[in-house]
């Protein structure tokens, strides 16, 4: 909950900038978009898409997506959202220090499915930009 609290804040910080009418005592938008690209947290993955291949429907399968904070302040992952209900995650909600490591893992549940499907992940976190997609892929058989 409280790494939810701080994307939002951050977020309302992010939208309430440069909304001052005196231009000496503002920090313009583009300024803190570009400080968040050369500072921060960055959020860099091995693999942005897995395939399954070939599984047969009813299968679950797992997969984990590495991912690594090469920015200059710790990363919070805020939320992994899918694109259905076949699809679940298990992350971290701890802090990821600069230059560690994390995990996000995946599940694709198939029941009910069949023929080529692709489904998606939206990894949300304190970083530039704030929405990194994750792609998983499969050919379900019956």
């Amino acid at each position: 909950m409280k790494n939810n609290h701080f994307c939002i804040i951050f977020c309302m910080l992010l939208l309430s900038c440069g909304q001052n009418d005196n231009p000496k005592n503002s920090i313009t938008t583009s300024r803190i978009l570009e400080q968040q690209t050369s500072e921060g947290p960055k959020l860099l993955f091995e693999n942005l898409f897995y395939d399954f291949g070939e599984i047969t429907q009813g299968e679950q399968m797992n997969c984990v997506f590495n991912f690594k904070n090469v920015g200059s302040s710790n990363l919070i992952i805020c939320d992994v959202g899918t694109s259905c209900g076949c699809t679940s995650s298990i992350f971290s909600k701890e802090a990821v220090l600069p230059g560690e490591e994390g995990t996000i893992t995946v599940t694709f549940d198939s029941k009910g499915k069949s023929g080529k499907i692709s489904t998606y992940v939206v990894v949300s976190a304190n970083t530039y930009p704030a929405n990194v997609l994750l792609t998983l892929s499969a050919n379900v058989i019956e």
